[in-house]
C-alpha cells in the first residue's frame, strides 16, 4: 500500500491510520496472521519487502490512486506465489492487466463498509485454508499452475493414488486370510492333537505390496502435513513386519502364527492409512 501522499486527500498521515485503524484490525482477527506494512523502497528495506512479499502466506494490495510503488510489489507478489487480494477505493480505475482479477472495494466512509469487511475476511480465510488456489495470471502463465500442466500434475497424483488404495484393500484382505489360517491351524491342532506336521497346516505364502506406499513416503508428491506422511510411515514399517514374520511360517508355524493373532489388533495401521489416503483423494479432487 502508498507510505506517503498519493493525492491532496490522501495524506501520508491518512494511508498510516488508514492502515492501523482499519486494515491492519480486520486483519488480525485471524488469529494466526500478523498484518506487516510494506516500508520505503531504498537499500536493504527493497531486499527485506521482496523476501516479505515471496514468503507471506497472504498479500493484500492497495491499489487506491494507482501507487506506483504498490504496483511494482504486486508483480514481484504474483510473479513467486498465489494468495494475493486486490483491494481499492469505491470508484478507483483499475489498469485492464489489473480489471480481471477479482477486487474487493471499500467505501470512503468506513462506516458503510460492512459488506467490503465481511468478504474480506472471507477472502483471507480463503488465501489461508486453500494456498494453491490460483489468482496470478503470470503464475498460471509461466509454470502452468492452475492450467492444463496442474490438470495433468493432479490426474497423475490421482493416479498413484488409487495405487496405493488398491494395495491397501489387498493388504487388509491378505492380512485377513492370515489371522484366518493361523485360527484354523491352532483349532486343528486343538482338535487333532497334531503338533508342527507342515502338510496338515494352512498358511498363505503370499507378502503384503507396498511399492505404492513406497513411492507415496519417498517422492511427497501429496502437500499433505508431517503427520500424514508419519502415518504412512508407520504403515510401511507394519508391512515389513508382517512380511518379515509371515515368510517363516513354513518353518516355525506355531510362533509365527502366535505372532500374526497379536498383531492383529494393529491392523487398524493398514486401515488408517487407507482412511488418510482417502481423504487426500477427495481433496485433490476438489482443487480444481
Amino acid at each position: 500500500m502508498p507510505f506517503s501522499e498519493t493525492i491532496k486527500e490522501h495524506t501520508e498521515d491518512y494511508w498510516t491510520k488508514h492502515f492501523d485503524s482499519f486494515l491492519k484490525p480486520l486483519i488480525e482477527e485471524s488469529q494466526e496472521l500478523e498484518a506487516q506494512r510494506s516500508e520505503p523502497l531504498r537499500g536493504d528495506i527493497l531486499r527485506q519487502i521482496i523476501t516479505d512479499l515471496v514468503i507471506c502466506p497472504v498479500v493484500v494490495a492497495d491499489l487506491t490512486d494507482q501507487n506506483p510503488n504498490v504496483y511494482w510489489e504486486l508483480g514481484v507478489r504474483q510473479s513467486f506465489k498465489h494468495g494475493t487480494i486486490t483491494i481499492a477505493q469505491e470508484e478507483t480505475e483499475l489498469p485492464f492487466d489489473i480489471g480481471a482479477k477479482g477486487t474487493l472495494f471499500y467505501s470512503d466512509n468506513h462506516l458503510k463498509n460492512a459488506d467490503f469487511c465481511r468478504r474480506f475476511k472471507e477472502a483471507i480465510k480463503d488465501c489461508l485454508s486453500y494456498p494453491d488456489r490460483p489468482d496470478s495470471h503470470v503464475l498460471e502463465t509461466i509454470s502452468g499452475r492452475g492450467t492444463l500442466f496442474e490438470v495433468f500434475r493432479r490426474d497423475e497424483a490421482m493416479r498413484r493414488l488409487d495405487a496405493v488404495l488398491s494395495e491397501c484393500d489387498s493388504n487388509i484382505a491378505l492380512f485377513s486370510s492370515y489371522v484366518e489360517d493361523a485360527k484354523n491351524n491352532q483349532k486343528y491342532r486343538s482338535e487333532k492333537g497334531r503338533g508342527e506336521d507342515v502338510k496338515d497346516l494352512e498358511f498363505l505364502d503370499s507378502l503384503l505390496r507396498s511399492q505404492a506406499l513406497e513411492l507415496l513416503i519417498t517422492d511427497r508428491y501429496l502437500d499433505e502435513d508431517l503427520e500424514f506422511y508419519k502415518k504412512a510411515e508407520r504403515a510401511q514399517e507394519m508391512i515389513v513386519a508382517v512380511n518379515a514374520k509371515v515368510t517363516f511360517w513354513g518353518a516355525y508355524p506355531s510362533d509365527i502364527e502366535k505372532w500374526v493373532l497379536e498383531e492383529h489388533k494393529n491392523r487398524g495401521v493398514l486401515n488408517d492409512i487407507k482412511k488418510q489416503v482417502l481423504g487426500a483423494r477427495e481433496k485433490l479432487q476438489r482443487r480444481l
